[in-house]
């Protein structure tokens, strides 16, 4: 992606599950701030809080760490970079991993077959993750300002009387 950011914000967390929920806000007030709308906002929540999860279930194995979410902020988007230096993994091997969903597997042994990654890639513009000394996962939202939800009728779906 191209351009210089109009502002970075860092945050870093413990690499344990009570500091997730720190890094969800931190991400939701500052795209409330730019301007996204409700559905974008809990997306980006649930994308950003997949990718910390990832690292404190993956990265570290039980021990510790930290986690860091630098949120670079442009004018038409929000990127979101998840870092930990713990343990990397082969993103290939995820992906051949996760197929279709079948009845029966508890949420843990979903979440090991690449789930995350799945829902990362599915609520966001476009996700890259590399490993390489750690895990960074590089998240990007755009904003669609303008743009009426599927859900809600615009004005000129109401009849004048």
């Amino acid at each position: 992606m191209s351009g210089k950011p109009l502002d970075l914000v860092n945050l870093t967390i413990p690499a344990k599950p009570d500091y997730v929920g720190i890094a969800r806000l931190a991400v939701s007030g500052i795209a409330n701030r730019m301007g996204f709308s409700y559905d974008d906002i809990e997306d980006l929540k649930l994308a950003v809080s997949e990718a910390c999860t990832n690292a404190v279930d993956h990265a570290y194995c039980g021990g510790d760490g930290e986690i860091e979410v630098s949120c670079n902020i442009f004018s038409n988007r929000l990127e979101i970079e998840v870092v930990d230096r713990g343990n990397s993994f082969n993103i290939e091997e995820i992906e051949k991993r996760t197929g279709p969903i079948e009845v029966g597997p508890t949420m843990n042994a979903l979440r090991e077959r690449g789930l995350g990654v799945f829902l990362m890639r599915s609520l966001m513009d476009h996700v890259d993750i590399k490993g390489d000394n750690g895990v960074i996962v590089t998240m990007t939202k755009y904003i669609r300002k303008g743009v009426v939800e599927s859900h809600v009728e615009s004005s000129t779906s109401f009849t004048n009387r």
